[in-house]
């Protein structure tokens, strides 16, 4: 292996794979001293513009006003309103809990993408496998909607979660047909500094708690902005342009499974047999959904 000619490409698949499902854990402990709107905005403008910095240093081109506009918008949909929503649903729910939902994002690529012009139609397996998938998130969310009802914090958690896993298959799709003459992670960092700047306004105005300074909450942050972010991100870029995109989706099996374990080491969140079953289903699911979608669109 250590002569392996993809040898760099797989240590980038297995940081991917490690960092992104350890970034569940760290928003739920860095939100000990950030309030949600400052916890966003302050991640993304410090690996935006550390990872910005970084590129202009490499001398790489900056894209053109348009294509500026258009990336720094698609990173406000993704990163924004994505990672927003997984953050504040880590209000209500356990980090695990909100990586499992979140491992439902390939059914909402499938189905907003038929929904685009020109995009890919929906066929019968692609939609069995999604039933199969949202029947295990129905099994995580149906015994607290029964207890609770409709205002309990799995079922508020499992919405806010939706609406960020749409909002960012929305802007993969809408980003990944933008014609973009930038490298790949100048785009990256576009995205993330533009999705910073978005949401200093909001909290700067808005009335949340103040940030309790703590090493355990800084530490967390930071780990975010250097692991979660630009390593990551990075890594995710190295790794698709070397690599199957089959063999790099393997991150959408691994990173829940990492995120349930941390959680349940640290915060002992639960994780019994009926989550076991849930997670089984989902990935199931994801699986059918990947295995008879098109070539072009696991491309």
């Amino acid at each position: 292996m250590q002569n392996h000619p993809q040898r760099l490409a797989y240590v980038a698949l297995s940081s991917i794979c490690l960092f992104w499902g350890t970034t569940y854990l760290g928003i739920r402990m860095a939100l000990e001293s950030f309030p949600p709107l400052t916890l966003v905005s302050t991640r993304f403008i410090l690996s935006g513009a550390l990872l910005l910095g970084a590129a202009r240093l490499a001398g790489m081109a900056m894209p053109g006003r348009r294509e500026l506009l258009l990336t720094g918008l698609n990173g406000i949909i993704i990163l924004g309103v994505g990672n927003g929503c997984l953050t504040f649903a880590e209000l209500w729910i356990p980090s695990g809990l909100a990586a499992l939902f979140i491992t439902t994002s390939p059914f909402w690529m499938v189905g907003i993408e038929a929904a685009f012009r020109g995009g890919e139609r929906l066929h019968l397996p692609a939609v069995a496998g999604m039933l199969i998938g949202f029947s295990g998130a129905a099994l995580l969310v149906g015994p607290d909607v029964w207890v609770q009802g409709f205002q309990g914090n799995v079922w508020k958690g499992f919405l806010i979660l939706q609406l960020g896993t749409a909002s960012w298959c929305s802007g993969s799709i809408v980003q990944r047909r933008l014609p973009t003459k930038a490298n790949a992670i100048v785009s990256g960092a576009i995205q993330q500094l533009a999705a910073g700047l978005a949401f200093l306004p909001p909290a700067l105005v808005a009335n949340e708690h103040p940030i309790a300074w703590s090493s355990r909450g800084v530490g967390a942050l930071l780990y975010l902005v250097i692991f979660g972010s630009i390593v990551g991100y990075s890594a995710y870029i190295y790794a698709l342009e070397r690599l199957p995109v089959a063999l790099v989706s393997i991150y959408t099996y691994v990173n829940p499974v990492v995120a349930v374990i941390l959680g349940w080491i640290v915060y002992r969140e639960p994780f019994g047999r009926r989550e076991a079953l849930a997670m089984g289903a989902i990935f199931l699911g994801v699986a059918v959904v990947k295995r008879t979608s098109p070539p072009s669109r696991r491309r």
